[in-house]
């Protein structure tokens, strides 16, 4: 039996209720490494009726490209199955997807040595927001393939006094799979609104590669130049440029029904008026995400980044307003989050989040903390 029938049979048994023998073809089609597009697409999908969703995940990130997806394994693995299937069943070159989704949150500022000291510790607000968009993916001879996403965000606030936020963004990029890697090359930018009427500007070239090492294990590097640009006006020299890299490993867990993902990056923002002058950064990221069945899945993250400014600068003393000092300024940032996906019908999903933010410095005008929970409902197309 071909490589592509023997993947193909291995799908359509795992449907059926005997996943023994279903496993028993996966293993075999294993024996026979995939080699084209086709054959990725039928074994992630193999995976993925397995209930083996983060081999599915390695398999159709091999030959699949969408930005901009939930966290969660498990809605992730959900919107590669669908196309998938658009591109198998339905001999369709364009795949895609949609969604939007709703909810209501809770904001509130931490307290800090910077926000202590420069008010806006007691800061608690409801707000409530909205996100919509999708992407598409159009198969090309020879395994080329073009890919676009756009993803809107709103956040309105209740408290009049604090900013609503608005996000837009968006990719446009060309891909080539080879065999068990796939090397990507296109352009992404971002436009958000930041208050009185002033918006940022985020565009840049990347490059992404990923390869396939084995079903269990993934390898990625990407690389990418940006610019951001704010307007005239009291945000003005934050503008910048922007060069980084970074490296990752993604890791099957529990038979597939988890994920461990690994990811350092690191870089340098110059071309900037900012008064600490220009900044070298590294960092990490590590995921941990679950599916606790074909409905359920949470997840958590950690990330953190270390930025190291270049120009000596009257601060704030770090522990007092009544002192200041000559330093060079730098920044520890982290992030925390949390969440649970549960569908209670197909296609809907309910997703309560966490997420911890706290920016450590050793000027004290640049520390601060915030913890926001929200509960969103999302419908997937």
């Amino acid at each position: 039996m071909g490589a592509i029938a023997l993947f193909a049979a291995a799908a359509a048994f795992a449907a059926e209720p005997d996943p023994a023998r279903a496993r028993e073809l996966v293993q075999a089609a294993q024996a026979q490494p995939p080699s084209t597009v086709a054959a990725h697409l039928e074994l992630g999908r193999a995976y993925y009726v397995l209930g083996q969703y983060a081999e599915a995940k390695i398999e159709f990130e091999t030959v699949l490209r969408f930005d901009n997806l939930p966290q969660d394994l498990l809605s992730q693995v959900e919107i590669y199955n669908q196309a998938a299937t658009q591109a198998l069943d339905g001999k369709r070159p364009l795949t895609g997807f949609g969604y939007a989704e709703t909810g209501i949150g809770r904001y509130r500022v931490n307290s800090t040595v910077g926000t202590n000291a420069l008010g806006g510790g007691d800061r608690r607000d409801t707000f409530y927001n909205a996100r919509a968009g999708g992407g598409l993916n159009y198969a090309l001879p020879n395994d080329y393939a073009i890919d676009a996403t756009l993803d809107y965000r709103f956040r309105h606030y209740d408290n009049s006094d604090s900013r609503n936020d608005s996000d837009l963004r968006w990719r446009l990029a060309g891909s080539r799979s080879f065999g068990d890697s796939n090397l990507a090359v296109g352009l992404r930018g971002r436009n958000s609104y930041r208050g009185d009427g002033d918006y940022r500007n985020d565009a840049g070239l990347f490059a992404d590669y990923r390869y396939r090492v084995d079903p269990d294990n993934q390898l990625t590097l990407g690389a990418e130049y940006r610019r951001r640009r704010y307007p005239e006006g009291r945000l003005r020299d934050s503008s910048r440029t922007s060069a980084e890299v970074s490296g990752g490993w993604v890791h099957s867990l529990l038979d597939g029904a988890g994920s461990l993902t690994l990811t350092a990056h690191g870089g340098q923002h110059f071309a900037t008026s900012r008064p600490d002058g220009n900044s070298s950064f590294y960092g990490a990221t590590a995921a941990l995400d679950f599916t606790v069945n074909s409905k359920v899945g949470w997840g958590t993250f950690v990330w953190w980044e270390h930025d190291a400014f270049n120009n000596d600068r009257i601060h704030f003393h770090p522990d007092t307003l009544d002192n200041s000092v000559l330093l060079r300024r730098k920044d520890n940032l982290y992030e925390v989050g949390a969440y649970l996906v549960w569908e209670f019908v197909p296609t809907w999903t309910l997703r309560p989040e966490v997420l911890w933010i706290r920016d450590q410095s050793n000027s004290i005008g640049f520390n601060y903390s915030s913890t926001e929970f929200w509960l969103n409902i999302r419908k997937a197309f």
